[in-house]
Formats: structure tokens, sequence, C-alpha cells
């Protein structure tokens, strides 16, 4: 038994997979009036592949840190359960300070925060690397404040993006949010909704399930036994990437 287990801790895992995570990279925006950064996950081969989907990410300092999610991507795309896809991971931090954190004006159903994804931060990326450019290969992602982005831009900003991946969205700063998806018509988005079962905005995100079923959404909701932190969302986020990303094979 020690023998085996030795040899199985020499074998190469496949949460080691060699996806490339870039440095902070900055970019000014016009829409918004002053500069952001954001760090760039490449799936192994990037070189040798094209038209890869993209999934654009807020809170992108949490989502590796604590959500550890380059690993999960490496771990995913090694084990075949996703297709190799670009992560964009957006800080909404000042550059230059960063204990000046912007979520709560560009969080909030911000048009100048979704024109600079739209207008700026997407074209820059599909310039720079080998990404589809179409909108169903687009999906923006957030957790709690960025979640209730992910849903401003799923009413807001369907154009550019096909999908939305919402981890305990916060939706309460925008009162008019779940009756604009009850009255406008079923919109052309996919979306991911997770919630804990307490103290998690859980009645609302129950209120936003029924809202999305009812309308016939393409949906995948989970609810589990958790609360409003990362115990709660990391174990998540492989959730998400399958169901906007499952591999054909599967």
């Amino acid at each position: 038994m020690r023998r085996l287990t030795a040899i199985l801790l020499a074998m190469p895992s496949q949460a080691q997979a060699s996806g490339l995570l870039s440095d902070n990279l900055r970019i000014t925006s016009e829409s918004l009036g002053y500069d952001l950064q954001y760090r760039v996950y490449l799936p192994e081969g990037h070189d040798e592949l094209v038209a890869l989907p993209v999934i654009y990410v807020t809170d992108g300092p949490s989502y590796i840190g604590e959500g550890r999610m380059p690993r999960v991507l490496d771990r995913e795309i090694a084990g075949g359960r996703i297709r190799p896809l670009i992560a964009v991971f957006v800080d909404a931090r000042d550059p230059d300070d960063p204990d000046t954190n912007r979520r709560n004006q560009q969080f909030v159903c911000n048009r100048d925060y979704l024109r600079f994804f739209s207008e700026e931060l997407v074209p820059t990326i599909e310039r720079r690397y080998h990404s589809a450019a179409d909108r169903d290969s687009r999906v923006i992602l957030g957790v709690s404040f960025g979640g209730l982005n992910a849903a401003c831009f799923g009413l807001m900003g369907f154009e550019t993006f096909g999908g939305i991946g919402m981890h305990s969205p916060a939706v309460h700063p925008v009162p008019g949010l779940l009756p604009a998806y009850e009255q406008v018509d079923r919109l052309p988005i996919r979306v991911f909704l997770s919630t804990g079962d307490s103290y998690d905005n859980t009645a609302a995100n129950r209120q936003f399930r029924r809202i999305l079923e009812d309308k016939g959404y393409d949906l995948h909701f989970r609810e589990v036994a958790g609360r409003h932190n990362w115990d709660n969302w990391r174990p998540l986020i492989d959730d998400a990437l399958r169901f906007f990303f499952e591999s054909p094979e599967r």
C-alpha cells in the first residue's frame, strides 16, 4: 500500500496543467475616465488554438485568490470536462491605490461600465488573443455585487454577452432589477445562478429563479448549504464552467 501511495504521489496531477496566468495588464478607459487592470488566463496550447470562448470575471483578484479559479480551469480543461477557454479577471480597484475599490459604483447597472467592456475591454482581448468574436462565446461572471453586475449586463448588454454567471447575486441595490426581468420578453442569454440557504440573499435569489423559470430561460440553478462566503462559492465555480463550456465529447 505504501509503495502504491508513493507511485500515485509521484504521478503528474491534472490539476497541475500548465495554463498561463498573466501579470496585471493596464487599460485606460475613456468610458469611465480612469485606468483599470486585469489579468488573463490562457489555456495550455493557446497559440495553436482558435476561436476560444472567453469568460470575463469581475472581482478578478478574489476569484484568483479565494476562489482559486485558475486551478479549477486547469483541472477542468485537463480532465476534458470543459473546452479550452480564456478567462479575463478584471480588477475593480484603482491600479495606483489598491485600497480604493470602485466596485460599489461599477456594479450597479452602470452603463459606463458596460460600455467599458463592450467597446474597450472585449475588443482589446479579441485583438490580442485567439478568442471567438461572437456574443454566444462570451460569459460575464461575478459574485455578490459582481453577480448583480452580471444580471445588469444580462438586461443591458445581451448584445455583447450570451451568458451570465451569478454566485449569490446581491440584487437589493437595484430594486427594479427583478421586476425588469419579469416584465421584458425572454432575453437571448443562458443563466447560471447559485445561492446559499441562509444569510445569502436567499429569498431574492429564489424569487429570481422563479422569474427566470417562468420566462423559460436556459437556467442552471444551484442552492447549497452555505452562507455569503467563499466556502459557498468556491466549490460552485466548476458548476458554472461546465454549464457554459461543457466539452462536446461529454
